[in-house]
């Protein structure tokens, strides 16, 4: 039996839930019902009151804390954070994290399968939006009887997912934390998703999305995607601190194999995410990260739409983060403040760049758990 560290959540099992009832999404379509994946850390009070919801990122998934019995090396994603006596304090609190609706960790998604067809889901399944995925989430808290959150969490994408449950079903969050995000992504952050899109559909192993049964993986698409997306969340000074330009060899060798620590690093972080990722689900996420414009249907003021939330908020950003940088939090803060909604924010200073927020950054734990200490407060 293994010893767990005395802070950590201990051996976790995920499990999966079925909806049954029908999700309409924003594309049109309709799913009859979903499974989702999830873990749960904590016990639920005997009001429900004490429930956090954890929204993911871009690759994330169910697994945020905690220890899988199969693989004791790695906790879950964001363990540094979540456990008792950590800002997310599972003495506390009932945490909810869960592989959103098209994931690739076990809920329903491309790589699952359709019981129209019997064979995996592939490119028929429907895009998704942030929107989606709140509605999704709201019904597996149904199920779990949890009619208010205490808090919703998320981090980039996951911070999207936050306010779009404050603006969508303002009664049922108290409080939105929002960490290292935007209103919506610029113009570059689209460009960059798009070529990692392009990196995977022109992959010949990619078969149209249909290459689970051509017994391939379009590796090099998936690779290549995931090597870019890695250059974004790093700062320019984490990669010269962390590697420089050191050669991995006294001298060039004038050749297109790998020479340089940091095309090593690329590589390795490319073929990793190869290995656990799924294409289908890598070309669904990024785009509703692009979708994700809540002022839209607003005229275009996010003020407008923060005026639905009733949530008191916490955003955060990071200093070095430059592809969700803190003037896009500060738009955030901004549109909150004209909308009358009450806010708190931190800038942490950083080194690491985007990744800064699954960090366990001193500053940035201390504002967490400061913040969440008054999480179990009635609504105002």
């Amino acid at each position: 039996m293994n010893a767990y560290p005395a802070d950590s959540v201990g051996r976790v099992v995920p499990r999966k839930i079925a909806i049954e009832q029908p999700l309409a999404l924003d594309c049109g379509r309709t799913l009859p019902r979903h499974e989702l994946m999830v873990e749960t850390y904590g016990t639920l009070n005997a009001d429900a009151s004490n429930a956090v919801l954890i929204c993911h990122a871009l690759s994330g998934d169910h697994h945020a804390a905690g220890y899988h019995g199969d693989d004791d090396r790695k906790p879950g994603w964001w363990d540094n954070c979540i456990g008792p006596g950590k800002p997310i304090d599972t003495a506390r609190f009932y945490v909810v994290s869960l592989n959103n609706l098209g994931g690739c960790r076990g809920s329903t998604g491309p790589n699952s399968i359709n019981p129209d067809t019997g064979a995996p889901w592939g490119p028929d399944f429907p895009l998704l939006t942030v929107r989606d995925w709140v509605r999704s989430q709201a019904l597996l808290a149904d199920v779990l009887g949890i009619r208010q959150w205490a808090a919703v969490i998320g981090g980039s994408l996951g911070g999207m997912q936050v306010m779009q449950w404050a603006i969508d079903l303002p009664e049922r969050i108290r409080h939105a934390v929002v960490i290292a995000s935007a209103p919506k992504i610029s113009a570059q952050n689209i460009a960059f998703n798009e070529i990692a899109r392009q990196a995977i559909l022109s992959d010949p192993d990619f078969h149209g999305g249909r290459f689970y049964g051509e017994n391939v993986v379009p590796s090099r698409g998936l690779k290549l995607a995931r090597m870019l997306g890695h250059i974004t969340y790093l700062s320019d000074q984490a990669m010269r601190a962390k590697f420089g330009r050191e050669l991995k060899a006294a001298t060039p060798s004038f050749n297109f194999d790998v020479e340089f620590e940091v095309e090593s690093y690329l590589r390795y972080q490319g073929q990793s995410f190869v290995d656990r990722f799924d294409a289908n689900t890598y070309l669904l996420m990024t785009k509703a990260l692009d979708y994700f414009d809540p002022a839209r249907e607003f005229g275009d003021d996010l003020a407008a739409a923060f005026r639905q939330a009733r949530a008191r908020f916490l955003v955060i950003a990071f200093t070095s983060d430059w592809r969700f940088s803190p003037a896009r939090s500060r738009e955030i803060v901004k549109s909150l403040v004209d909308a009358g909604r009450d806010v708190s924010y931190a800038l942490i200073d950083s080194q690491l760049g985007h990744d800064d927020f699954l960090m366990p950054l001193p500053q940035y734990h201390r504002v967490l758990r400061s913040y969440l200490a008054r999480a179990l407060e009635p609504a105002a």
